[in-house]
């Protein structure tokens, strides 16, 4: 039987932010992108990994993106520089009550994201810096999700051997290198299963 976690770690894209794609698509609607042209071209692998490992900044990254849509420059920037306000995104409600229960039961509650140096501002403006114990940032600590360095590290510094911690992401990639690492991995697909996450943290009902 598999021991009991006593730490959560939690994704934010996906699971603690919800994004709304229509900011984005009105802006490709207006350059005459295609449809997901902007986010496509972001996650290009060459540019997106450097961004999130800590090699290059957000704004880099967004002016390498720029310089890759079919627009002339002037109009390529425009169009980033409109799409940034739709990076934020917006707290997902019920992941936030999730993450609140689980610290208010005294379990440590670690955020586990891919991200660009641009986070920290995230999150003052979503106002979850204060909801986790400890923030885990691709982008800070020079390697990202799914590599087994990533889990190694945060689970020292959650303290915690990696077979008491529970990862919550909503990438099935990056939960198989979390449980290659000995993490207990669960895929998040909404609140729906909230109850079984507790359970794995042997929190009440």
């Amino acid at each position: 039987m598999r021991d009991r976690a006593r730490a959560l770690l939690i994704d934010l894209d996906g699971v603690l932010r919800r994004f709304d794609p229509a900011p984005m698509i009105a802006v490709e609607v207006k350059y005459g992108l295609k449809p997901a042209a902007l986010l496509e071209t972001a996650m290009s692998w060459d540019i997106y990994r450097p961004a999130m490992a800590g090699e290059i900044t957000d704004d880099e990254w967004m002016k390498l993106v720029a310089d890759r849509l079919p627009l002339d420059e002037a109009a390529s920037a425009a169009a980033v520089a409109e799409w940034q306000p739709g990076r934020l995104g917006e707290v997902d409600p019920a992941a936030l009550e999730f993450v609140r229960g689980v610290r208010a039961a005294g379990r440590k509650v670690g955020l586990a994201t891919n991200a660009t140096d641009r986070l920290r501002a995230d999150l003052d403006a979503l106002g979850l810096t204060g909801e986790v114990d400890l923030v885990l940032s691709s982008w800070e600590m020079k390697v990202h999700k799914p590599a087994p360095e990533y889990f190694q590290q945060a689970c020292q510094e959650l303290g915690e051997l990696p077979k008491h911690v529970l990862f919550v992401d909503d990438d099935d990639r990056v939960i198989r290198g979390a449980r290659a690492a000995g993490l207990a991995g669960y895929r998040w697909t909404g609140p729906e299963h909230v109850a079984y996450l507790r359970k794995a943290l042997d929190l009440p009902d």
